[in-house]
């Protein structure tokens, strides 16, 4: 058996730290999801999906194509197409055709939708208050500006613009 070398043992060792965060990371927002969805569910007879569409078209007040909304989602058209049915059936959402493209259609909140959104997402702000003001304002602005710097870089290295190796200790 061949002994580690200190540099070696360090590099393990941050390996290990990373792929704790990455778990730490993903149960932390498993945990989060699972009771912002049981909440949606059980108080307001929705869901995370609906409340995900819903806030889209919030944001874009014109509306979008489907083609959009599924791209503003990072899900497929199909995923979408039952949960606009659903909303539209229940008149939070209208389909309007787009002029000069028979198979596209644009679609967005109506003033009942975009009343209804606006009622949960307080709801859904204060919620997620309450789940993570378990960190006090300091913690929760470093842990901002972590993982606003890792969204960066991860986002770059996606688009190809930067090829970067961790970072040492």
């Amino acid at each position: 058996m061949t002994r580690k070398t200190a540099p070696d043992a360090a590099a393990d060792a941050i390996s290990k730290d990373r792929l704790r965060l990455w778990l730490r990371l993903l149960k932390a927002t498993r945990l989060v999801s699972a009771e912002l969805r049981d909440r949606l569910r059980e108080g307001h007879a929705t869901t995370l999906p609906r409340f995900d569409v819903m806030s889209a078209l919030y944001r874009h007040e014109k509306g979008l194509r489907m083609s959009d909304l599924s791209s503003v989602l990072k899900v497929s058209n199909g995923n979408v197409t039952g949960i606009v049915s659903r909303l539209a059936s229940e008149g939070y959402i209208v389909r309007v055709p787009v002029r000069g493209d028979r198979r596209a259609t644009v679609v967005r909140l109506t003033k009942k939708g975009r009343e209804h959104f606006a009622e949960l997402a307080a709801l859904h702000e204060g919620w997620v208050d309450e789940l993570l003001g378990v960190l006090d304002p300091q913690e929760t602005r470093i842990a901002n500006d972590l993982l606003t710097r890792l969204d960066a870089v991860l986002e770059q290295r996606r688009a190809g613009k930067i090829d970067t190796a961790p970072a040492d200790e």
